[in-house]
């Protein structure tokens, strides 16, 4: 299996760290085979990157997925731009409480989520709220979507250049229209 180093590294992210997403193809598999994922994406995802903006990317990746989409930042106005309503707005650091918390049963009351995908939060914040994840919702397991390895997460992708990310983005969204 192929491993990483995180980005930020004089951060030690301890004894447990992500395991490496080595193609794409395994993400789809996780996200096909969790009963409750969900979405959330951060500021970031409105910076253009080599043609088309990421959050195209991650609003394709939401509908083929039919996965809630939390909005963090100012970034629920680009959502809407685009005709694309996310399922909440709030705080980065909320949503990390909310998905903590045992008794919440999430944003349409059916339960808690399984699988949480973030994207698009600054580096060093996404590792605090994965290492509060992965110290107080056992029960959840974690995916970083974005593009340097974030050893806090269950599983990362490791750092790759943006042509290769751009190039995963698509080939995910590829495979989650493929019903």
């Amino acid at each position: 299996m192929a491993t990483a180093e995180p980005w930020q590294r004089a951060e030690i992210a301890g004894p447990t760290k992500a395991f490496v997403i080595p193609k794409p193809d395994v993400f789809v598999a996780m996200v096909k085979r969790a009963k409750r994922p969900i979405l959330i994406a951060g500021h970031k995802v409105v910076e253009v990157t080599e043609g088309e903006p990421y959050i195209d990317s991650i609003i394709r990746i939401a509908k083929a997925a039919n996965m809630p989409l939390v909005a963090t930042a100012h970034t629920v106005g680009e959502f809407i731009k685009r005709g694309f309503q996310p399922t909440a707005w709030m705080p980065a650091v909320d949503i990390t409480s909310r998905l903590e918390d045992p008794s919440w049963k999430g944003f349409d009351g059916m339960g808690q989520y399984d699988l949480a995908i973030f994207t698009g939060i600054p580096y060093y914040m996404e590792w605090l709220m994965l290492s509060a994840l992965k110290h107080f919702a056992p029960n959840l397991k974690t995916i970083s979507l974005d593009r340097f390895y974030q050893p806090q997460a269950s599983w990362s992708f490791p750092n790759v250049s943006l042509k290769d990310w751009k190039t995963y983005l698509e080939t995910i969204g590829n495979q989650l229209e493929v019903k």
